[in-house]
């Protein structure tokens, strides 16, 4: 495989991987609680969906979520739990994504060397940043479910009869961000082993010639 070839795809892939993480970290559409109440005359959309930031309820209503505001001391322990889980991913995946930046500049820097270390570094970087990107929609995917858990203790079924909860497309963007994180990472690594390749086959040229 070519050297050039296998770099132009891992810098698309990097590229591509940052792009998605931004959209998904802007959107708002990680969790969706569709209500359709057969029953329901008023003017009120009960249907909401939410991202890392804000609950959008109905057309128009947004709020921010307040995790960092919040006073503690007047929550219960699941609420102060399921606020600290909002607080990792709020953090991780911004920080995977100003992390990601670093990985596309280190990627650049070592595909121009040529080095088979700085690639491979470069690589194990990468992947490293993954498992930022990993954690943050793994920990999102956690809190989500113990947010609907604590929802239905309080709410009687036949108020749920009518909600389907799912999640959105911008934790499909993420899932899809962290997947090219990989791809990018594991391109890398080829790149190095190309290089190292081509490397002992110079040499072996060069031994020959003398």
């Amino acid at each position: 495989m070519r050297y050039g070839l296998v770099i132009l795809a891992a810098g698309f892939t990097g590229l591509l991987s940052f792009s998605l993480l931004a959209v998904a970290i802007g959107t708002d559409y990680w969790y969706i609680i569709d209500v359709n109440k057969p029953n329901n005359t008023g003017p009120d959309d009960l249907s909401s969906h939410s991202g890392l930031w804000r609950i959008i309820e109905g057309s128009n209503r947004s709020s921010f979520i307040p995790s960092f505001t919040v006073n503690m001391s007047t929550l219960s322990e699941a609420e102060r739990h399921l606020l600290n889980l909002h607080k990792v991913v709020v953090i991780v995946l911004p920080l995977s994504l100003v992390l990601l930046v670093f990985g596309w500049i280190f990627g650049l820097v070592s595909s121009l060397a040529c080095s088979p270390k700085l690639l491979a570094g470069s690589a194990s970087y990468i992947l490293f940043c993954s498992l930022f990107t990993l954690t943050g929609v793994s920990v999102y995917i956690k809190y989500s479910n113990q947010a609907m858990e604590e929802f239905q203790q309080v709410v009687s079924p036949e108020s749920l009869a009518h909600v389907a909860v799912s999640f959105g497309w911008s934790l499909a963007t993420a899932w899809l961000s962290y997947s090219l994180e990989v791809v990018s990472g594991l391109l890398l690594l080829l790149a190095a082993r190309i290089t190292h390749m081509k490397g002992h086959y110079d040499s072996g040229v060069a031994v020959a010639m003398l």
